[in-house]
């Protein structure tokens, strides 16, 4: 890796920003995890995971998370260093402990024994649970859809969101992803939350003291609130959709806890941590081989679709911001604040 005064000059620019090539954010994460408590396959995985999201622009789950991680980590709520265990339950079944450790680690355990029940069977499921996940949800999914396969993942979080006529948070933001293949071009990929916007949106929109448009959230009383520093004071978030969204999360709720056996939403205390910030809660993946079916020209099907949505008029399809981002981050690399460089020098100790 480069010394700190070669990577401020890569890229360096009048604009308060930096641009820093993906390998060596990747490898200065690595060492802020492992200097911060986690092992070096767990660093190694979580750095990648962050610093995809910076790549891609997805800028409330890359950088702007690490400080979380770290003060997560110090507090002794998550277990950097845990081992998960791999269970194989049944033909298309895996279950992961995560062991009180981070869901991509787990993920990245049972990856190859998901990849061969999918193949076999044509459809698979991967409950993972003790986990934390707090990361973006796409590059848990956007993989498989590389290699063809349709991939479909609900994460669920801490209790932020009030169910549709509720007085009080009870559900996360539980977000879905999905990924599907498409014929000679990048997957059709979206990540959503169930609640009318991502918590690391209304962070960043508190830290930077912007207000909200109406329907985002409540405050402390319920009273319906645009400032998100009142949502993230004893306030919550509602869901998307009115009721539609509640329904939504609540069916993530099921599947991410219920059926993995992780944490409810609203199951678990950070009191005894001050300063932990990851749910500890659970995760489900479902991947489809298209190719078992009638979908084995499925990606050549998608693209059908995609023409018809652009002759409708759609002009920007599921992911393609991102895939733009990506594209710019490879070829003049990651765009960093001043500011986020600065931070993550001083988690690194330099």
């Amino acid at each position: 890796m480069q010394d700190n005064d070669s990577i401020q000059r890569q890229g360096a620019g009048s604009d308060g920003h930096v641009r820093i090539p993906m390998a060596e954010l990747q490898a200065l994460l690595q060492r802020i995890f492992e200097r911060h408590g986690t092992s070096e396959d767990v660093a190694a995985i979580l750095a990648r995971n962050v610093a995809e999201a910076q790549r891609d622009g997805a800028d409330s789950h890359g950088v702007f998370r690490m400080p979380g991680y770290v003060s997560t980590l110090a507090s002794g709520w998550v277990d950097g260093h845990a081992v998960p265990v791999v269970t194989d339950a049944a033909p298309s079944f895996i279950s992961v402990d995560a062991r009180n450790g981070f869901a991509h680690p787990a993920h990245q355990a049972a990856r190859a024994l998901l990849l061969e029940k999918v193949r076999a069977q044509g459809i698979a499921l991967l409950a993972i649970h003790d986990s934390h996940h707090f990361a973006a949800l796409w590059p848990d999914v956007e993989p498989y859809a590389q290699q063809g396969l349709v991939a479909l993942t609900f994460v669920n979080s801490m209790a932020c969101v009030v169910p549709h006529g509720g007085k009080r948070a009870l559900f996360g933001t539980n977000p879905i992803a999905f990924a599907a293949p498409r014929a000679d071009a990048e997957p059709l990929v979206f990540d959503l939350a169930t609640s009318a916007m991502a918590h690391g949106d209304i962070q960043i929109a508190a830290r930077e003291g912007r207000q909200l448009p109406p329907g985002h959230g409540v405050d402390r009383d319920g009273n319906p609130t645009c400032d998100p520093q009142a949502m993230l004071d004893g306030g919550a978030l509602l869901p998307f959709g009115g009721h539609k969204g509640s329904a939504l999360s609540m069916m993530v709720e099921l599947l991410a806890a219920a059926l993995t056996g992780g944490n409810f939403s609203f199951d678990f205390s950070w009191d005894k941590h001050p300063g932990a910030q990851t749910p500890r809660t659970g995760q489900l993946l479902i991947v489809i081989d298209p190719a078992k079916g009638a979908g084995a020209n499925f990606a050549q099907r998608a693209e059908a679709l995609v023409r018809a949505m652009r002759d409708a008029g759609q002009t920007r399809l599921p992911g393609d911001r991102r895939y733009q981002r990506r594209r710019e981050s490879l070829a003049s690399g990651v765009a960093l604040s001043d500011a986020d460089m600065t931070m993550l020098r001083q988690l690194a100790g330099d």
